[in-house]
């Protein structure tokens, strides 16, 4: 990451969306960090962040994981779940900035880490 450069955190954990993710960023020269628990998130969000990508279907700890965010300067946060799922992650949905499924992300994804997600 160069410096001054804000990186986006991914909080993911679905290796097909990890490898998907990762390529995107790099071909988009976009700064990206990974965070699997609270505690890296936590560490990761020291430095300033774009926005925080979470998966809100990875199983994840999401009160520990959203009080680190919160914790940690609050920048945006881009949910994203499934079709299946959108009903059982609905609490989630008012603590992100935005919340999209899988196929949009994957269609808006390069545009996203280029432009941020509007608070």
């Amino acid at each position: 990451m160069t410096s001054g450069e804000a990186a986006v955190i991914a909080v993911v954990r679905d290796l097909f969306f990890v490898a998907r993710i990762r390529e995107t960023a790099r071909l988009a020269g976009v700064p990206l960090v990974f965070a699997r628990t609270p505690e890296e998130l936590t560490a990761r969000l020291a430095e300033p962040a774009r926005f925080v990508l979470l998966d809100l279907t990875g199983g994840f700890d999401y009160d520990a994981i959203l009080a680190s965010i919160d914790a940690g300067g609050a920048p945006p946060v881009l949910g994203f779940t499934t079709h299946a799922l959108a009903r059982q992650t609905q609490p989630l949905h008012g603590r992100c900035t935005r919340v999209v499924t899988k196929e949009t992300l994957t269609q808006e994804l390069p545009a996203l880490l280029r432009d941020g997600v509007a608070a």
